[in-house]
């Protein structure tokens, strides 16, 4: 940020959704109930895996980890667009947008990295289940999780210090939700073409080499999987996959389309709406698809809840 001073423009102003000033007030309302659900739905997840002992296991704390990243996100954006959306404050500070463009990245990058690590625990648990314990013990989950978090600081350090590294002249008029790199980078008043061209590269990094990860673990899952004699080990199999699987699905799926496009790819309504898909759909599903697919997640709640209604009744 040492060229700012450089730069005329303090804030930018946010289009939101100011096209549609008729249902301002529905979406509101919508995005509230979204924001609410989704902290509600992680928060269950991250207290009922911390005190619940039989679910100290790697497939359940990168859960944990996973539902701590969903929360941040929707923080980071939610609170900001409700603002936009309830009053006639559109406007977001030069810092609060450098702010927000840093923790998206860092949030989304962990994300990404984590995602391939659950992949990488399932792939280990199902093809090698006796040396599982050797594979997945608790230094290497631990290092899979600090490398997720390192990773993450490591990409939004880098990458939004080089965008606000620009400078700024005007227009400030952000046609978009939140401060998200592409954007913004196209209100700067310089040529942003080397930067792009590193942007492009290191997002085919974060974003596809962990998704190609994830693919050679499922089709090295699927084989096993197809091998095993039993029925019922195989409809359980498919079960712990298929959450994970889904989650990789919204994520990676939306997220890629707002990246890995060319400027010209989409309208910016599109753009907007694929945006939130990976940044509010994702964090909302995600509690639904890990709870309602297991039973072991299942068992804890229900446990966690009869403990909180024998509390109340004594």
């Amino acid at each position: 940020m040492k060229r700012r001073n450089q730069s005329s423009v303090a804030e930018f102003i946010q289009a939101g959704f100011s096209n549609f000033p008729a249902l301002q007030e529905q979406l509101f309302g919508v995005f509230l109930v979204v924001y609410l659900a989704t902290l509600m739905g992680n928060a269950i997840i991250i207290v009922i895996i911390s005190l619940e002992q039989s679910l100290h296991v790697p497939m359940y704390l990168f859960l944990l980890n996973l539902s701590v990243v969903d929360v941040s996100f929707s923080a980071v954006i939610m609170p900001q667009m409700l603002v936009v959306l309830s009053t006639e404050k559109t406007s977001i500070s030069f810092v609060s947008c450098f702010a927000q463009m840093y923790f998206l990245l860092l949030f989304g990058g962990t994300e990404c990295f984590l995602l391939g690590a659950m992949a990488y625990d399932r792939f280990a648990a199902i093809c090698h289940p006796l040396s599982y314990p050797m594979l997945m013990n608790k230094r290497v989950f631990m290092k899979l999780v600090m490398f997720s978090w390192v990773s993450g600081v490591i990409v939004a350090t880098v990458q939004t210090t080089w965008v606000f590294s620009f400078p700024f002249c005007g227009p400030n008029k952000l046609n978009h939700l939140f401060c998200e790199t592409p954007p913004v980078l196209e209100l700067a008043c310089a040529d942003t073409f080397l930067f792009e061209i590193y942007a492009f590269t290191g997002t085919i990094l974060i974003v596809m080499v962990p998704f190609l990860l994830i693919l050679l673990s499922y089709i090295r899952i699927l084989f096993a999987i197809l091998k095993m004699p039993s029925t019922t080990g195989r409809q359980k199999a498919f079960s712990t996959c298929a959450s994970h699987l889904t989650s990789v699905t919204l994520f990676y799926g939306t997220a890629s389309m707002t990246y890995l496009q060319p400027k010209s790819g989409y309208s910016p309504e599109t753009k907007k709406l694929m945006s939130l898909a990976y940044t509010l759909l994702t964090p909302l599903l995600n509690p639904l698809i890990y709870t309602l697919r297991n039973s072991e997640m299942k068992r804890a709640l229900m446990k966690f809840w009869r403990r909180k209604v024998d509390m109340h009744t004594f």
